[in-house]
């Protein structure tokens, strides 16, 4: 089979497996039903969901889960180098770090790239990031674990760890409608 074939066989193949695992999240049985939005980014869970466990390094090389992020209010964001709309959004992302970053919320964006933290990092310096901390799944196995239909895929998770939010595709996550949405849930978790 000659590789441009093969490449277009495992490039339908994935497509194939993202929809299925779609199906799969959005048809199982508790899977979380989506509340309306009101204007928001964000497709509420009708009740917070639990999360997988999911494994990473940051640009250190240092493994971590999301158990480290547990008391914060986390906005986990997936995305690749190679994905135009993350491109798009990740200066809004790490201008939203800049401005609510800290002990009770942080912008976690999680590259999906499996050539590991050098070509994050060269995207972090090409898009002119300097708030977001680098962090990579070389596995790619959080679009899977998550039921990730397409990147940019993003959670908001509670400081208990688990999902109460999701937007698939790019947003103006600096907008201040978003940030007044995060405040208020960064300031209803305190109580």
């Amino acid at each position: 089979m000659r590789p441009r074939t093969a490449l277009a066989f495992a490039t339908i193949a994935l497509i194939a497996l993202a929809v299925g695992v779609a199906y799969y999240y959005l048809s199982a049985p508790g899977a979380p039903q989506l509340a309306a939005t009101h204007g928001q980014p964000f497709a509420r869970a009708a009740a917070p969901k639990a999360i997988p466990e999911l494994q990473f390094e940051d640009g250190e090389g240092r493994a971590h889960t999301l158990a480290d992020f547990k008391g914060r209010l986390v906005l986990l964001n997936l995305w690749a180098t190679w994905c135009a709309p993350c491109r798009e959004e990740m200066p809004a992302l790490d201008r939203l770090q800049a401005t609510l970053g800290g002990p009770r919320f942080q912008v976690l964006a999680l590259s999906v790239d499996q050539q590991g933290p050098q070509i994050a990092r060269n995207f972090f310096a090409d898009v002119g990031v300097k708030s977001l901390a680098l962090y990579v799944d070389r596995s790619a196995q959080a679009t899977f674990k998550l039921g990730a239909v397409g990147l940019p895929s993003t959670l908001l998770i509670d400081p208990s760890g688990r999902e109460i939010a999701r937007h698939v595709g790019p947003a103006q996550w600096d907008s201040p409608e978003v940030a007044t949405s995060v405040r208020r849930r960064i300031e209803g978790a305190e109580h």
